[in-house]
């Protein structure tokens, strides 16, 4: 069997191209939630102009939606980040769209086919807007948690770049303690953690209850 690709390797051989180069390109950050954003930007912001994307028709329910993107705003604010240049954009929230991601997929235990399903949904919007607004590059903090799969993740980004000319990042952000960071961070800043991923599968999952 083939060893897996290191994507924290190759993402520094592209930090280190464009650290050489001169060059700061425009880069959209998929982004899920405050806690997640924070070790990925310190790794990013350096070399990229970054704005970040906050996409997320998955979240449930509502007021746990806007909790955590008032978080990510704030914290981009509270952090030094605003006043770097990065800002936060907000897609439309409508779960009918996770809804239909979704479909047929709702007895798919956490970490399924159902994840598949969610993570190339919200990619997919962030590589549509990134060609659309002229970003040379775009990324996701999803990989920063250890409940996600960089495999996966890193398979749909490559191919949604190939589909719309925007390059992607490799990134495996858990690595080089990213995760342990992003802790720290959050205590830092006093950061609204949540106890499940988003959707109402992962939350009854957590609960212990079918949704």
């Amino acid at each position: 069997m083939a060893n897996r690709v290191n994507y924290e390797r190759e993402m520094e051989a592209v930090l280190a191209r464009l650290a050489g180069a001169g060059e700061r390109p425009a880069l959209l950050l998929h982004a899920c939630c405050a806690p997640c954003s924070s070790a990925v930007l310190e790794r990013l912001a350096a070399h990229f102009a970054v704005t970040v994307l906050y996409y997320n028709p998955n979240i449930d329910p509502p007021g746990e939606y806007r909790r955590r993107e008032a978080e990510l705003e704030r914290f981009v604010r509270d952090a030094g980040w605003a006043a770097q240049g990065v800002r936060v954009v907000e897609e439309p929230y409508d779960p009918a769209e996770f809804d239909a991601a979704a479909a047929g997929l709702e007895r798919e235990p956490e970490r399924g086919a159902r994840c598949t399903a969610c993570y190339r949904l919200r990619l997919t919007r962030a590589a549509q807007y990134a060609a659309a607004h002229g970003f040379a590059w775009f990324c996701s903090t999803l990989s920063i948690s250890p409940q996600k799969d960089p495999v996966r993740l890193n398979d749909i980004g490559e191919a949604l770049a190939a589909q719309y000319g925007v390059r992607w990042l490799p990134s495996e952000f858990r690595k080089k303690d990213g995760y342990k960071r992003s802790l720290a961070l959050s205590a830092e800043y006093g950061l609204y953690r949540q106890d499940y991923c988003g959707c109402r599968y992962s939350r009854a999952a957590r609960q212990g209850r079918t949704p």
